[in-house]
């Protein structure tokens, strides 16, 4: 079932979000080379907490029934796409690391995911990083009353593989509020089915996944870390969004 959202949760929603933000702000300020990933995680979730929220992803059940995630934040280096577990992991010169971040504020969630690159990185790491952020503006250019999700996934396949990258096709968007994952799924690569049509009220997690090889992937033992099939780089870009009568809003930023 598909939630629309009231001003009043949408406010909510606006609140987690900047708490989202605000953490995203400061993993900017934080990441060069010699952190590890556990401080990272650390200060992520002083911020969440300080804030009066919950970060969304601590003790978050596996599906693949494994433990629940251990991080407050997840932290995915170079061929990680998404789901990297915190810890004694340092950054070096030339790594890009994806930081996920959930927070829960009076019981509605705010997603957002950003990929960094650590000190000076290559050439073709940053054109991955660019480019992923732009197959995000462009399905959210879609993100319009009376479009579908058909139309999102489809502007960002088109982008990304314009540009020579795969699209990750195992783990996609999603629908926010209340609960992290939500109707609708929204993938990031066009369907034989259209998607529900997009209306007032909906809120989405938008999120491109784009890898430099490969769009195959694979789950590591430790049953959270997902990893590139083929070993190459990775970049993640997300936001929660609203569909409103004035277009798409982004939830997950300083307002």
């Amino acid at each position: 079932m598909i939630v629309i959202k009231s001003q009043r949760e949408l406010d909510k929603m606006r609140r987690a979000g900047e708490i989202v933000a605000l953490v995203l702000k400061r993993m900017a300020e934080l990441i060069e080379p010699g952190i590890t990933t556990i401080e990272l995680d650390k200060e992520a979730e002083i911020i969440i907490t300080r804030e009066g929220a919950i970060p969304s992803f601590k003790g978050f059940p596996n599906a693949y029934g494994g433990m629940d995630f251990p991080g407050s934040i997840c932290t995915s280096v170079n061929n990680v796409v998404i789901h990297g577990i915190p810890g004694n992991t340092v950054l070096k010169e030339g790594d890009i690391i994806s930081i996920d971040v959930g927070a829960v504020f009076g019981g509605y969630h705010g997603d957002a995911a950003r990929t960094f690159p650590v000190g000076n990185v290559s050439q073709e790491a940053r054109d991955l990083i660019l480019h992923t952020e732009e197959a995000f503006k462009r399905g959210m250019e879609k993100a319009v009353e009376g479009n579908r999700i058909k139309d999102i996934s489809t502007a960002i396949q088109e982008y990304a593989e314009g540009k020579g990258y795969s699209v990750v096709r195992d783990f996609v968007g999603h629908g926010i509020g209340t609960e992290m994952h939500e109707e609708p799924q929204v993938p990031n690569y066009a369907t034989r089915e259209k998607g529900v049509r997009l209306s007032n009220g909906m809120t989405l997690a938008i999120e491109p996944m784009i890898n430099m090889g490969t769009w195959r992937v694979k789950v590591l033992d430790d049953q959270w870390t997902v990893v590139t099939a083929d070993g190459k780089l990775s970049a993640h870009y997300e936001n929660t969004i609203a569909i409103t009568p004035n277009g798409p809003e982004i939830l997950t930023r300083l307002y």
